[in-house]
């Protein structure tokens, strides 16, 4: 599983919107693996911000 996927699936299972830390925490990956996995996702607008610095799957 690469990294996107698997930030993906643990902003998914957690059911809340998550800083990149906190996902970093969750997942077990580096932090700058996670920031460089959330930019792609946002790019392909896979995820979106409903409040500041927070970030939740689209529906």
């Amino acid at each position: 599983m690469d990294a996107t996927a698997k930030v993906l699936e643990t902003m998914t299972n957690a059911g809340e919107p998550l800083n990149a830390g906190k996902v970093a925490e969750l997942s077990g990956l580096d932090r700058k693996t996670v920031d460089k996995a959330m930019n792609e996702l946002k790019k392909s607008e896979r995820i979106v911000s409903p409040k500041r610095c927070y970030w939740e799957p689209t529906a």
